[in-house]
């Protein structure tokens, strides 16, 4: 993996999130005028559905962009501190800005005894790295740099800004899906002037019933997938940062294993972390979706690394 492989990648997350956000704005023309044909029966009373959706989808765009990283950071209860107050976890965070060459981040920690840590933010000059206490307090500081080196890969391949992005398709489907399905069983879906009006307007119906229950389980996997492809990138570049493999295998075996559990995830910004923080045995691990890779796979390709080697899983 040269630094040619890794720039055509940061190439090719920029490009997927301009396909991402032109898939969105179509999808969510054609959903919003199957609603709007559904509930209204008629082509063009159907427009209030697609204007309502391209409303609904550029607040929410522009409350994420602009504002999804400090949602983020009070959901997740984050303090930001100082130099003087964090100096290792900042020190760390400063060494790996350099060998990135990115602008510091923010810099903030949440009070938990659970290891774990994630990136934020809009671009590289408005990011934020967040670290918990028990991260500070289990890892040594080899290990401490291999999280950090993680998380600023983050920032640098522009993960933030897409995972800001996903969060913005399945957040505004799900609104939009529930406000129809809500609508419905309040009486809503009145129209149709005609018999064959009326026909179409009841496939209409039955098409934005499936679309509404199944369009936010297919965002969310979609989400899902591209959060496990960027893991992989995001480990293979903090390598690249600290030339030792070593100190974030052990970070990924310390955090894995511990048995913790981090009170402020949820199921909103479980994917952020380096770590899943939502354990296996806790009850809300039931039907939720795994949001990264396994464990053990990624543990494995940085133990290859050690060695000068790259599995075949990995490319």
């Amino acid at each position: 993996m040269d630094r040619g492989t890794f720039r055509e990648r940061i190439a090719v997350n920029r490009r997927n999130s301009v396909f991402l956000i032109l898939l969105f704005l179509a999808f969510v023309a054609v959903f919003g005028y199957v609603i709007g044909y559904a509930w209204i029966g008629d082509p063009t009373g159907a427009l209030f559905g697609l204007g309502l959706a391209f409303v609904v989808g550029t607040i929410s765009g522009l409350v994420t962009y602009y504002g999804g990283d400090r949602m983020v950071l009070a959901a997740s209860r984050a303090k930001q501190v100082t130099h003087e107050e964090a100096p290792v976890l900042f020190n760390v965070v400063e060494e790996m800005a350099i060998a990135s060459g990115l602008t510091m981040p923010k810099v903030y920690v949440i009070e938990d005894s659970a290891p774990n840590a994630f990136a934020t933010g809009r671009d590289p000059e408005h990011a934020t790295v967040a670290a918990t206490t028990g991260l500070l307090r289990k890892l040594d500081r080899d290990e401490l740099q291999g999280v950090m080196a993680h998380e600023m890969s983050h920032v640098g391949n522009f993960d933030i800004r897409y995972a800001m992005l996903v969060g913005v398709l399945v957040g505004t489907t799900v609104l939009i899906s529930d406000f129809f399905l809500r609508g419905l069983w309040f009486g809503g879906g009145r129209g149709g002037r005609s018999e064959g009006g009326g026909m179409v307007q009841l496939i209409m119906m039955v098409v934005a019933i499936l679309l509404a229950v199944l369009a936010p389980l297919f965002a969310r996997l979609l989400q899902l997938s591209i959060s496990r492809q960027r893991e992989y990138l995001a480990d293979a570049s903090a390598v690249r940062l600290t030339r030792n493999p070593k100190g974030l295998a052990d970070a990924l075996a310390k955090i894995s294993g511990d048995r913790e559990v981090l009170e402020a995830a949820n199921r909103a910004t479980a994917h952020l972390y380096i770590v899943n923080p939502v354990k296996s045995f806790e009850k809300r691990a039931k039907g939720i979706f795994s949001t990264h890779p396994p464990i053990n796979e990624r543990i494995d390709i940085l133990r290859s690394m050690e060695t000068g080697g790259i599995p075949e899983t990995v490319g």
